[in-house]
């Protein structure tokens, strides 16, 4: 993509909500270079949640392109705790923006949906026609249900309105910005912590969730966010587009990967009272990949950024950790 005053994002007004979190960041060093006007607002200035609020802000600030990558987001263990609140907030807050978006006249909105909106039995690798075709994976169908209103909500309004919405479903995501809290992370982030307590502390072993044999696809954050931006760049032949690495790892091949990253060397105990979550969900990303994107960041070198990042956030007296 061009980085001056020909790229085809110069002089246009984005908003890219939750712009501090970890997608949010990555777009917005994805667009740091295109001489875009890039519009925010922290939740301290704009509650997503509150419908007045955002169609007051949006009135105001008058943007014409959307990256929703604000959500309430947390693994398996917060979606099954705190059900309502994953429900609750991100209905208000998906409703709230892409209504507000039609409302201002956005030009494109793209919507960050989960690969958990997909059934728990869908054929590998999945593709976009998978989702509402069966039952989803208890631990988290509230945010599940919560992100496939998010999907259709875009349809509709591109089926009544003509907008130019669309949604993209990645896998499991890690990078710079993860969320490393011992109850709210996800997969990655969460091995992540854990290796790395274990070392510092001088512990022969740690634990892992499961039995080690799901299967996890995995993407770095910023391959997210380029494939956002290539969508943000033409028009949408379809409405839904999964983004993946295009294979996956088994969580004790991950969790190996991520011992080796941090230097740990001793035993990896996998806690077979946990749940393993759904067994497989890899994608199938032909959508995305017939546009021309493809991920560029190894797993291995994602793995030692992340690590990076953690270290960092530690050092730093991070809130997430």
């Amino acid at each position: 993509m061009s980085s001056n005053n020909h790229s085809i994002f110069a002089n246009k007004r984005i908003w890219i909500t939750g712009h501090r979190g970890m997608l949010g960041s990555a777009l917005m060093r994805a667009m740091a270079n295109e001489n875009a006007i890039l519009i925010t607002a922290s939740s301290a200035d704009l509650d997503l949640r509150c419908q007045a609020e955002v169609n007051d802000w949006v009135h105001e600030h008058k943007p014409e392109l959307v990256f929703h990558a604000g959500a309430k987001v947390g693994g398996i263990h917060a979606n099954a705790t705190y059900r309502a609140d994953f429900l609750r907030d991100n209905i208000l807050i998906q409703t709230n923006v892409i209504d507000a978006a039609y409302r201002v006249g956005v030009k494109k909105l793209v919507f960050v949906a989960s690969n958990c909106t997909y059934p728990t039995k869908a054929l590998q690798p999945i593709s976009e026609d998978a989702l509402l075709t069966g039952p989803l994976e208890e631990n988290i169908r509230s945010y599940a249900i919560a992100k496939i209103a998010g999907i259709e909500m875009c349809r509709a309004y591109k089926t009544q309105f003509g907008c130019d919405f669309v949604s993209v479903i990645p896998p499991n995501l890690y990078g710079p910005g993860d969320n490393y809290h011992p109850e709210h992370n996800h997969v990655i982030a969460g091995i992540i912590r854990r290796a790395h307590e274990a070392k510092v502390s001088g512990d022969k072993e740690f634990l892992v969730w499961g039995d080690g044999t799901a299967r996890r696809e995995i993407l770095y954050i910023d391959d997210l966010a380029s494939a956002m931006k290539v969508l943000m760049s033409q028009k949408s032949e379809h409405d839904i587009y999964n983004v993946g690495l295009g294979y996956d790892f088994s969580i004790s091949e991950l969790a190996h990967l991520i011992v080796k990253t941090v230097g740990f060397e001793g035993k990896i105990v996998f806690d077979t009272s946990k749940p393993n979550g759904t067994m497989k969900k890899l994608l199938n990303s032909a959508r995305i990949n017939n546009l021309g994107w493809k991920p560029v960041i190894d797993p291995c070198k994602g793995l030692e950024l992340s690590y990076s990042d953690f270290k960092s956030q530690l050092a730093s007296g991070n809130g997430r950790l």
